[in-house]
């Protein structure tokens, strides 16, 4: 059976940390953003862990 290829556009998005925890940045941050509440601007600013559900999915899309 073939090997399976690295997903290229999954492995610009996500990143692996040194205590193998999945992390990626918050969405809608390239513009509309004067909108948002101060809030919301300040959330969008920290990477987020990915949830487990989508842990092993992401595991395998990026070959790790």
């Amino acid at each position: 059976m073939a090997k399976q290829k690295t997903h290229k556009a999954t492995v610009k998005r996500f990143t692996v940390s040194k205590n193998k925890k999945i992390k990626h940045r918050k969405p809608g941050q390239a513009h509309f953003n004067s909108r948002d509440t101060g809030n919301a601007l300040r959330k969008k600013r920290r990477d987020m862990t990915v949830h487990s559900v989508y842990e092993k999915t992401v595991k395998t899309l990026i070959q790790l």
